[in-house]
């Protein structure tokens, strides 16, 4: 009931306000604005950051600096990748900067979920009972890449 109260408020008032373009940086607030509202009356033109972004880059009305040559390993979170087939756009955005993206064998739509959409960044660790924590796993593999940097698009996943 919560949530679709706070989903029929936010549709409201991106109505009152004329958005018919939403640009969203969280992939969990991308995928319910994108897949759920629209269950809800609202129907806008929903990107996700990185797409939006990537497309500037391309069109030529976003020109990026590049840096110095970094490697990066990239994490794919659940909510872009697997929920809404997201994979490249992020990747492009970060090779505009000059950067090397390494992705590991499990990545893209066979990515490993990091657990934290469903809650276990609470997890304690007495409670993992012996087995090793997702977020360490995930980072046991990216970092094994060789990789000097990890990055995701996801806030939540960061937080592992």
């Amino acid at each position: 009931y919560l949530y679709q109260t706070l989903a029929a408020h936010n549709i409201e008032t991106f109505k009152k306000y004329g958005a018919d373009k939403i640009i969203c940086i969280c992939p969990h607030g991308y995928n319910a604005i994108k897949n759920e509202y629209l269950q809800m009356e609202g129907d806008f033109e929903v990107y996700h950051s990185s797409e939006f972004l990537a497309r500037l880059i391309a069109e030529g009305r976003l020109s990026v600096n590049k840096t110095e040559a970094v490697t990066m390993s990239y994490h794919d979170s659940c909510f872009l990748g697997r929920h809404n087939g997201i994979y490249e756009p992020p990747r492009q955005v970060v090779k505009s900067t000059g950067a090397q993206v390494v992705d590991i064998d499990k990545s893209r739509r066979f990515g490993f979920c990091c657990g934290a959409g469903g809650g276990r960044m609470f997890l304690e660790e007495e409670a993992v009972g012996g087995f090793k924590r997702i977020n360490d796993a995930r980072t046991g593999q990216l970092l094994q890449t060789g990789a000097g940097v990890i990055a995701s698009n996801c806030p939540f996943c960061m937080t592992m």
